[in-house]
């Protein structure tokens, strides 16, 4: 961790809980920003359309449990 990564974490443990609980969630959600909202909005397109397909029963859902038994396959 650099002096000036350091220097900002100890000034964040002396927020108060709340102030902190805020600031781990704006951190958290700056890893999740999409340079370029058209990408955004082309995913919310797909996800609806998966949700349209599956309501509609054209495609099926596997459990949780089958989903990553098949990636630690891999």
């Amino acid at each position: 961790m650099t002096r000036s990564t350091q220097t900002i974490l100890e000034e964040a443990l002396r927020l108060n809980p709340v102030e902190r609980a805020e600031l781990i969630e704006e951190l958290f959600h700056s890893f999740d920003k999409s340079p370029d909202d058209r990408i955004d909005a082309c995913w919310g397109k797909e996800v609806e359309s998966r949700i349209d397909a599956y309501d509609a029963g054209h495609i099926k859902a596997d459990s949780a449990e089958a989903a990553f038994e098949r990636i630690n396959k891999r």
